[in-house]
């Protein structure tokens, strides 16, 4: 399983109000398998369950707020 680490600053914020991470298909494929973790004060993550929609080539994981994290996926 591969992995890409992202933090707050990545999100962008929504018209709706919740915040996005944009990633292509080029990136981390399709978007199936995909895991969400949220990292902890401790250090340590937490999975969490995000909404995860495509558009195009393009996969998107939706939050509420911004946090720092990784998502695991299948190369």
């Amino acid at each position: 399983m591969a992995q890409v680490n992202f933090n707050e600053d990545d999100f962008i914020r929504t018209e709706d109000g919740n915040y996005e991470i944009e990633y292509t298909i080029n990136e981390i494929g399709l978007g199936s398998n995909l895991i969400v973790e949220r990292k902890q004060a401790d250090g340590n993550y937490e999975v969490v369950t995000a909404e995860i929609t495509r558009k195009d080539d393009s996969v998107f994981i939706v939050w509420s707020e911004p946090f720092n994290g990784r998502l695991i996926f299948e190369k």
